[in-house]
Formats: C-alpha cells, sequence, structure tokens
C-alpha cells in the first residue's frame, strides 16, 4: 500500500497542504498589490513561485517536525479513539488560525516595511509590549482575530471529508513511521547546513520580486540566527595594509594627526583652530523625517512651515542621508560615527554596547552635562544601556512623572511633552552654571500617529501626514519657548532625522530612500546657508565639534564637512546585510557571500553590473566596512581617558 494512503502520513500531508496553499496565496496577493514595483515578466513571475516554493518547503520541514515526532511515536490505541480524533481536528482548527494568522502578520508588515519578515520582526518580538500596543492603536485587531478564527473554522468543515479519510485510515506500521521520521530529520539537517537567509534569492536585480519569492516564517528565524555577521567571514575584503591606507586618506584632514600603531587604527588628534566654545546643544533626532515631507523640497501638502521657515535661518544640510533604516542606526551613527557594521547596531550589541568615545563622552570630558532624551522607554532597542554606558544620564518616559506627560501612546509621550522636559533640564543646568548637551529622540512620527487634539488641522490617528504636521507643530512650539529663555542666545539646536519613513525600493539600497534633513540653528552666532556637499550622519559628530572649535581625540569615521567644502562628499548606508558607499553618483554594494555590485547613475536609471576588486568606489566600500568591523572586534573605538588634547599640543 503506498505510503500516502497510511492515516498519520495522510494528515500531515494534509496539513502541509494546507501550509503550500496559505503561502502561495499570501505571494499572490502580495504580488498582485506589487506589481508595478515588482515589474515582473512571465519568467520573473515563475522563478518568484519556483524559488518561493523552495523557501516554503524549507520552512516546513521544520515546521512539521514537532508535529512528525507526535505522529510517529502516538501508540495505535490512543490513534483510534474518539477523543483523540476529535483533539487532531480542533488541532486542524488551530494550525488552519495559525496559518491565517501568519499571512496577516506579513501582510502588515509588509504594509509598514515593503519586505518579508527580516531582523525587524525579531525585534518587535523581543520588545513585544510597544509593538502589541502600537498594533492595537493602528488596527482592529480584535475584529481582525475574529475574522481569522471565523475563516479558520469554515476552512475547518470544508476539509471535514479529507480529514475524515485520512483520520480513518489504515495507520502506519510503527517501524515505518520512526523511518520515516529518521528521514525527516536528515533531511531538516541538511536543510539547516545548505540553506541560509538569502538562498536561493538572488543578490541584486529587483529586490521586490526577491522578497516575493522568500518566505516570511523562514526569514524571520534565519534573521533570529544570523543576528550578526562576521564581516571577513561573509563579505568581500581587501588585505589590511590596502585597507589602512584607503581608510586613512578617506578620513584624513589637514588638522588631524593619526595616533594608533595599529595600521587600521584611525584615532587621531584632531585640532580644532579657534577659541573653544562650551555653547549649550540641544540635538533632536525626529523620528521618520523623510525630506520629501518638507515644503521646501517640493512637498505641496503644507505639512512643515515651521521646518521650511527654519531652514531659511540655518546652517542647511540639503544633500544630508541617514545611514540605516531604523532609530537605532541613525543614533549609532551620529553618536558614534561610524558605519552601519552587518547584522545588528552597535546600539543593540548587549554586552558590547558601551565604552566607546562617543559624541556624548567628548563633550562629557569638556564639563558638559549629556543627557539622552526619549520620548519612549529607553529599554526599547536597548538604548538606556547604550547611552548609560556611552557618557550619558538617561532621561525617559519611566522617569517623568505622569502629570508632566499631556499624552502618550504606545510608544511613548507626545513630542510637546518631550521638548518641556528638554525645557526642564536647561533650565536647571543653566541655573547650575554647567553648559548642556541635549540629545533627544522623539516618538510622535510613527505608527499609530497619535498626538494631542486640536494642535493641527488634521485628526489624531489619520495617518502620516498628520504625525508629520504635528511633529512640524511641535517644534515651531519648542522654539518659540526656547527664545524666551536666558540660555537661548547661547545654544546650537540641531534638527536632523533618525532615517526616513519608508526604505523599500526596487533596489537592495535604494539611495533617494536613504535622504533626511539636517539644521543646524544658531542665532547670532552661526549665520544662515546651505551646504550641497554629499554629506552622512557620521559627519555630524565631527562637524559639530569643528563648529565649537574643540580639540579631541577622535575615532570617528566621519570628518567635518565644513572644513574643505570643496572636498567631493560620500555616504555609507546599509540594511543589516547590504552594504553601501554612495558618491553622489554611483553606488557600490556589498552583500553576503562576498557579493560586490555596483550602480552606475544610482538617482537615475540606476544600472546594475557586477563589480571588482579592481573598482576604486568598491575598493573605498570596502575600506569604511572592512576598516570599522575591525575597529570595533579589536576595541579601537574605545573611550581612553588617558589621551587627552592638551597631551598632544606639543607634537
Amino acid at each position: 500500500m503506498p505510503l500516502l494512503r497510511h492515516a498519520q502520513t495522510r494528515y500531515l500531508g494534509l496539513l502541509i497542504a494546507c501550509w503550500l496553499a496559505v503561502f502561495f496565496l499570501t505571494r499572490s496577493v502580495l504580488l498582485l498589490t506589487h506589481l508595478p514595483e515588482a515589474a515582473a515578466s512571465v519568467p520573473d513571475i515563475l522563478r518568484i513561485y519556483a524559488l518561493g516554493a523552495v523557501y516554503d518547503l524549507a520552512f516546513l520541514l521544520y515546521a512539521v517536525l514537532p508535529l512528525a515526532f507526535y505522529l510517529a511515536l502516538c501508540p495505535e490505541r490512543l490513534w483510534r479513539s474518539r477523543g483523540h480524533r476529535a483533539f487532531l481536528v480542533a488541532l486542524t482548527g488551530v494550525s488552519l488560525f495559525a496559518m491565517l494568522f501568519v499571512a496577516a502578520a506579513e501582510w502588515l508588515f509588509w504594509d509598514e516595511f515593503g519586505v518579508r519578515f527580516n531582523f525587524i520582526a525579531v525585534d518587535y518580538l523581543v520588545y513585544s509590549k510597544e509593538v502589541v500596543n502600537n498594533i492595537l492603536e493602528s488596527y482592529p485587531i480584535y475584529r481582525l482575530l475574529a475574522l481569522l478564527a471565523l475563516l479558520a473554522g469554515i476552512a475547518t468543515l470544508a476539509l471535514r471529508r479529507p480529514l475524515t479519510a485520512a483520520l480513518t485510515a489504515p495507520s502506519l506500521p510503527r517501524a515505518a513511521r520512526l523511518y520515516g521520521l529518521g528521514l525527516l530529520l536528515a533531511v531538516a539537517g541538511l536543510n539547516l547546513a545548505v540553506i541560509g537567509q538569502d538562498f536561493p534569492r538572488p543578490q541584486g536585480g529587483n529586490i521586490y520580486q526577491a522578497e516575493l519569492a522568500g518566505n516570511g516564517p523562514f526569514q524571520f528565524f534565519a534573521a533570529f540566527r544570523n543576528n550578526e555577521l562576521d564581516y571577513r567571514q561573509f563579505y568581500a575584503a581587501l588585505p589590511d595594509s590596502e585597507v589602512a591606507t584607503l581608510l586613512r586618506a578617506e578620513v584624513a584632514e589637514p588638522n588631524a594627526r593619526f595616533l594608533g600603531s595599529d595600521p587600521l587604527d584611525i584615532r587621531r588628534a584632531i585640532a580644532n583652530p579657534g577659541s573653544e566654545q562650551h555653547r549649550n546643544i540641544v540635538l533632536v533626532t525626529i523620528e521618520s523625517l523623510s525630506a520629501k515631507y518638507l515644503g521646501s523640497f517640493g512637498d505641496t501638502r503644507g505639512l512643515t512651515p515651521n521646518l521650511d521657515a527654519l531652514r531659511q535661518q540655518s546652517l542647511f544640510f540639503n544633500n544630508f542621508q541617514a545611514t540605516g533604516t531604523r532609530t537605532d542606526r541613525g543614533l549609532e551613527a551620529i553618536t558614534l560615527s561610524i558605519p552601519p557594521t552587518p547584522g545588528r547596531s552597535i546600539v543593540k550589541r548587549i554586552g558590547r554596547e558601551s565604552g566607546y568615545a562617543s559624541l556624548g563622552q567628548q563633550l562629557t570630558a569638556k564639563g558638559y552635562d549629556s543627557v539622552f532624551v526619549y520620548g519612549g522607554r529607553g529599554y526599547f532597542d536597548n538604548m538606556n544601556s547604550f547611552f548609560a554606558g556611552n557618557g550619558y544620564r538617561i532621561v525617559d518616559q519611566s522617569s517623568v512623572p505622569d502629570a508632566e506627560m499631556q499624552f502618550r501612546n504606545a510608544w511613548g509621550m507626545s513630542d510637546e511633552d518631550l521638548y518641556a522636559q528638554a525645557l526642564k533640564l536647561a533650565d536647571q543646568n543653566h541655573a547650575a552654571g554647567q553648559p548642556f548637551f541635549l540629545h533627544l529622540m522623539t516618538t510622535s512620527n510613527h505608527r499609530p500617529y497619535t498626538y494631542p487634539d486640536g494642535r493641527i488641522d488634521i485628526p489624531s490617528g489619520s495617518g502620516r501626514e498628520g504625525a508629520v504636521k504635528y511633529t512640524d507643530y511641535a517644534i515651531g512650539h519648542f522654539l518659540e519657548q526656547a527664545r524666551a529663555r536666558p540660555w537661548f542666545a547661547d545654544t546650537v539646536f540641531i534638527f536632523v532625522a533618525d532615517h526616513t519613513a519608508g526604505s523599500a525600493g526596487q533596489e537592495d539600497l535604494p539611495v533617494a530612500n536613504y535622504h533626511i534633513p539636517l539644521f543646524i540653528y544658531a542665532p547670532g552666532w552661526i549665520a544662515p546657508r546651505e551646504v550641497s556637499t554629499l554629506t552622512s550622519q557620521i559627519d555630524l559628530a565631527p562637524t559639530l565639534l569643528g563648529l565649537l572649535h574643540m580639540d579631541y581625540i577622535s575615532t570617528f569615521f566621519g570628518r567635518n564637512m565644513l572644513l574643505d567644502e570643496n572636498r567631493p562628499g560620500r555616504t555609507v548606508i546599509g540594511n543589516y546585510q547590504h552594504l553601501g558607499l554612495f558618491d553622489g553618483k554611483d553606488l557600490a554594494i556589498l552583500s553576503p557571500r562576498k557579493v560586490i555590485r555596483r550602480h552606475d547613475d544610482a538617482l537615475g536609471e540606476s544600472h546594475e553590473q557586477a563589480g571588482t576588486l579592481a573598482d576604486p568606489l568598491i575598493r573605498r566600500a570596502i575600506a569604511y566596512y572592512q576598516g570599522a568591523s575591525h575597529a570595533f572586534r579589536e576595541g579601537l573605538l574605545a573611550w581612553r581617558p588617558e589621551l587627552r588634547p592638551e597631551n598632544e599640543a606639543s607634537h
């Protein structure tokens, strides 16, 4: 009698067929709703489904193992009992609900990020409280769950006939069941050894096609397993001597002198000319503020009147880019001035997130009160541990009395409440005669897009447009209040986004989706003008310290972009696995399995081609990322208080 005529294999096969059907439907819905972005021809669509089937089966090899164990070991007497059959019918219904739940979750995740489950989904599982509250406030989740339960029940009834046939079929002999289980384990083990997170999807090409070919649950567990990647093992590398020469050329400045004996150590003494300025600093990192939302960049919806006016009053960088697609990447780049190393950001590398020569540590050593002020709870993304371990003290939602918060949602207090805390801290420091560095991180420009009523003409919770307009309103209100303070004239205000509102595109690293604004506002001290040089978040810290004429020992991979504005700019961008260097025209991309590519005219037609190690742009990219990985691994980013600028003055 063929194997599939037996009860255990028929039941297992029925559930596998249901999973495959749900995966097929999920992939089809995502494809049909994103046909323009996928730009898929008939051969492309066939490849998407063929590779998708490989991913689906790879996931199911692991997903069915617990049930396969149970079916293989279940005693014959229990198997034939009426109660056990009822249990398996109920298990089928629960399984169908789980399948539909996964499909709905994938749709919602794709709607937010334009990709299948990845590192972000892993983080969302870790920080479940904020995420669950955000989901509850953003979607009619209980009605959705009820609908999924109803559909699962209907599907279970529809499968009654094949389910009954499976459960009443002859039982498979125990020896054959054990043999089949052993074979399944062997195949699963081979699958684990051979298939990685990116296999068999090709590198490059249309990223939507690659994501559609994937399987969300498979990629979720792969991301959980591969949350850090060793650079030398996975990426193209050059000899250390060549990297050292290239990297030092990238970060060299007329006022810098290298100190390290290790050729890959870029630690250098920076001697900024002029009298050191101990001006107060308020650095506001704004959640998800893409440059495209500003009216001064062409948006016609009138969402940012305050920021549009501020642009005319500020030192404004109009060609400024984020390094990544997540808040922790923006904070990493602004605070440590380091390219986005593959895998998790340094902010979230628990146990290795502290002790660095950060911007806050540099200013604390100059006598500043460096404070990280967050609108939410700072354990999210490991922010509290990171900032507390790198020269800052912490003020977050958990340390603010309830009476001082007018409005809260899943992510934290409103921007107005955050700015009120900043004003309070600044007043206290001014009264004590101590310069302050307040690094704020906002939360309001984030789903569920809720904020206090009556502030703007867009109802709270109605979408991104309202959140952007409220973000702008809160900034205008904050500056209006700050101008009345006695410390205002001696304070530098910096407004910069952590990342853009959307990073999805047809390529692995769509350069246009990393464009964010940077305002440096200090009326009476810094003259308003625009800087068009291509600039990165990693350049913010050295540029700020240069404006303040501060001498310091730098581990920064960025440079003072005002020191020589005729020097060509560049920016480093990444998204966990793909690492890029953009020179204003062309883009080099480094990917796992030592794949190297370049995109000519990355902001235009973006022609992709295979890269070579002889390509100067590829070599520059390798220098940044291999050098950053080496510095992190070897402790070359560490804060060393014994190295003081005054000790270098005689050299």
